[in-house]
């Protein structure tokens, strides 16, 4: 039996190409979160013994999976707002803290469950320790009333990023995955009804979307916390709005959306204390 030639492997990938193949997919899927086993010690070399403690040089080169798995761990050890807060304030895997000023957790009320995500902290953020406080954050304050919303009494505001990126750039996908443990316990631990995401990088880790947020915006999606289906509503950044004031429209669609939603829901009727 004559058997049938292999084709070139290069001609093989560039038929691949023009066929319109972009990744590879494996039969079984990659956890690429979870911690890589140590290598092992080459043969006939004796392994060094390991320091008794790190020294700030050995700490920054702790394979960036370790520190993703360390936040999940700590995370999911969070039982209350309070002590995610503290964690996150502890946590050092993230490099985007040693340029920070302060660590940003939230502002808000959480009890009545309607909650608003952003992307990362600016400047006025970063100085102040708080989200949404800079001329974004005023603009949002105005936004939230127009639908009788309030941080200070029924609204609840966080971000992706508890760090502020230098010079307000785009926080790398290594930097976000290192947040996202935190956020996504911070939004099981609020538990909330309605989920509004401010913005193309609030979407996108969240919803783990790549669609434009103009695509996405104005559709209600869903997110799966605290047991069961949320809806979530994307919509645009108020940093976008001040560069885009055009769209200011298109965003007040999505909060007349978000109003009736929080009508329907009932979600202010009094609270039952705050957590």
């Amino acid at each position: 039996m004559t058997k049938t030639p292999q084709p070139d492997a290069v001609s093989a990938l560039a038929w691949l190409v023009d066929a319109g193949a972009d990744e590879a997919v494996l039969e079984a899927p990659v956890d690429r979160f979870a911690a890589r086993p140590p290598a092992a010690p080459a043969a006939g070399r004796p392994r060094a013994p390991a320091p008794s403690s790190a020294t700030p040089s050995q700490a920054a080169e702790i394979p960036q999976s370790d520190n993703i798995g360390r936040a999940m761990e700590i995370a999911a050890g969070c039982t209350s707002l309070e002590a995610l807060k503290g964690a996150i304030e502890a946590f050092d895997g993230c490099a985007l803290k040693k340029t920070a000023a302060h660590t940003v957790f939230a502002d808000g009320t959480p009890s009545h469950r309607i909650m608003f995500i952003g992307e990362a902290p600016g400047a006025e953020e970063d100085r102040l320790g708080k989200p949404f406080v800079g001329r974004a954050g005023q603009l949002l304050d105005k936004m939230l009333a127009s639908i009788g919303l309030d941080r200070n009494t029924n609204t609840y505001i966080t971000n992706v990023l508890n760090w502020r990126p230098p010079g307000n750039r785009d926080p790398s996908p290594e930097e976000a995955a290192m947040c996202l443990p935190f956020l996504r316990r911070h939004i099981e631990l609020v538990a909330p009804e309605i989920i509004v995401l401010l913005g193309a990088t609030a979407a996108r880790h969240v919803l783990g979307r790549t669609d434009g947020i103009m695509r996405l915006r104005g559709h209600w999606l869903e997110y799966f916390a605290a047991g069961k289906m949320v809806p979530v509503m994307p919509t645009l950044h108020p940093a976008y709005l001040l560069r885009q004031p055009a769209h200011k429209k298109l965003a007040w669609r999505d909060l007349q959306a978000v109003e009736d939603k929080v009508k329907s829901l009932g979600l202010l009727e009094p609270a039952a204390g705050g957590r």
